[in-house]
């Protein structure tokens, strides 16, 4: 019965990847020229520890920012910085040419955009020509929103945007690459759309890829997350093992960096605290990947994959 098990679900997850990378209904989306000369104002929704550093570059790359949280501490600090702050994602929305949301689960994504308040308040009439989803959710929430925001009208017409169309772009590189600036962005949805969003999103990171239609981005970054998550649960054992047997991490973290067994985990995002600076272990894990969203992200995809 395992067995049989095993190989049902095989076939499932190969004619989901089938499905979304080439016949499904959510990935072709008519191709059009479109522009980023209209992107002058900058809304951006969830400003925690990844999307206030994303904020902030596109601050310092002049763009005209309006902004919201429900977090009050964070918007008084915006304000005070002499950024616009809106009560609502619908106020923000209203502001803007585009709008960028990154927040930490698809729940928060969906009220946000859905709920009191929220993007699609307005109806089938929208202001944004783009809104961008850089928060990891599944592929499912992102193709259902791309849906509903590309079935809107705009309000104001302007150069090839006829409709409003939305990019999912998730990130890696995790809170020292946002502060940096230097994210990779993995894209979904209309490639013309990514072209035309590429340089705002240069601003916050130094790598886009395009992955193929609506929700592959995310597609791409929960895939990414679950290497990268079995790649940190090893090299955390394997660093517990040697010092328990008499090796410091800073020597077998050499080693590692130096041998087959060298990985992000291990040179960029080291875990045990006193080998790198920078990093969360060096603060007492401040400021990192919750690993209870990495939970919640992982059981998402499984009920996404097996439902």
């Amino acid at each position: 019965m395992a067995m049989m098990k095993m190989k049902i679900n095989g076939y499932r997850l190969r004619a989901l990847l089938s499905t979304s990378l080439s016949s499904s209904p959510f990935h072709s989306v008519p191709s059009r020229t479109f522009s980023s000369s209209s992107f002058e104002n900058v809304g951006f929704i969830g400003l925690g520890n990844m999307g206030s550093r994303m904020a902030n570059n596109l601050l310092k790359a002049g763009y005209k920012m309006t902004v919201h949280d429900v977090n009050c501490n964070v918007m008084k600090k915006y304000s005070d910085m002499g950024v616009s702050t809106k009560q609502t994602p619908f106020e923000v929305a209203e502001a803007s040419d585009v709008v960028i949301t990154m927040l930490p689960s698809s729940s928060h994504v969906l009220n946000v955009y859905n709920g009191p308040g929220g993007l699609l308040q307005g109806g089938d009439l929208l202001t944004p020509q783009l809104f961008i989803d850089s928060s990891t959710i599944d592929p499912q929430t992102s193709r259902k929103l791309a849906v509903s925001v590309s079935n809107c009208i705009l309000k104001e017409k302007k150069e090839n945007w006829e409709n409003p169309v939305m990019l999912d772009a998730p990130v890696s590189g995790g809170v020292v690459a946002a502060e940096a600036g230097s994210l990779t962005f993995m894209v979904g949805g209309s490639e013309d759309v990514y072209l035309a969003a590429k340089s705002l999103l240069l601003s916050m990171g130094k790598n886009t890829i395009f992955c193929g239609g609506r929700g592959n981005g995310s597609v791409a970054k929960i895939c990414n997350n679950l290497a990268m998550a079995i790649s940190m649960l090893g090299l955390s054992e394997a660093l517990a093992l040697g010092q328990s047997l008499g090796i410091t991490a800073s020597t077998l973290t050499k080693i590692f960096n130096s041998s087959s067994a060298r990985c992000w985990s291990s040179d960029s995002y080291n875990p045990v605290p006193g080998v790198m600076q920078g990093v969360p272990s060096s603060r007492n894990y401040s400021g990192g990947f919750a690993s209870k969203l990495m939970v919640i992200r992982f059981l998402c995809l499984y009920l996404y994959l097996y439902r």
